[in-house]
């Protein structure tokens, strides 16, 4: 199973896959990010598609034509399984047409609660006892598809929305490469679907 990362920011969860031998086929970043310099570091393939040569975070942006050739670039180099890791690019739906079932995502809340960026500052703003990590089989819908499984984290009183980011980010560690690596044994068997974790 050939699988891509895609990146956009410090790097920390594509450590934890490579610390936890996931098999990476290529690293692509959306821009500049200490993400490609841990690629480099480990020996894997990176490639840049920039924003900015579709309008960058202007208006224009041009989010159909960024997809296209961000899936391009992932066709070419025959990907199997694609996991978001931090990616910062909202795709278009040609990117899940192109690799239907098998885009993975983690999220920082137990989803459906607290979809979109600010999750964790949802999280505390809701008062909760409990949120935690998600991964799951990332749609065209924003931290939608079927979950594959889920850690619990507490919401200390002492919390803020650094804090508790940092311990859901411990979990999410461990929890997204297993999930990963789970996926591409079940692919590889020629399943017809990553099955939820039990």
């Amino acid at each position: 199973m050939r699988l891509a990362v895609l990146v956009s920011g410090s790097g920390t969860i594509l450590e934890a896959m490579v610390e936890a031998g996931v098999e990476i086929t290529l690293v692509a970043s959306d821009r500049s990010c200490r993400a490609t310099e841990v690629a480099r570091r480990s020996g894997l393939a990176t490639t840049l598609v920039p924003r900015a040569d579709f309008g960058g975070f202007s208006a224009e942006f041009d989010r159909r034509g960024y997809t296209l050739a961000l899936t391009a670039v992932l066709v070419e180099h025959g990907i199997d399984l694609v996991a978001m890791a931090g990616f910062g690019t909202v795709v278009s739906g040609d990117l899940h047409e192109a690799f239907p079932g098998r885009i993975l995502n983690t999220h920082p809340s137990l989803l459906p609660d607290f979809k979109g960026w600010h999750a964790v500052e949802a999280t505390l703003a809701a008062g909760v006892d409990e949120t935690g990590c998600t991964v799951h089989v990332a749609t065209e819908a924003l931290d939608d598809g079927p979950i594959l499984a889920q850690r619990r984290v507490p919401v200390l009183a002492s919390d803020d929305a650094a804090s508790l980011h940092e311990r859901i980010k411990t979990v999410e560690r461990v929890l997204y490469p297993e999930v990963i690596a789970r996926v591409m044994a079940s692919l590889a068997r020629g399943d017809d679907f990553p099955a939820k974790e039990s």
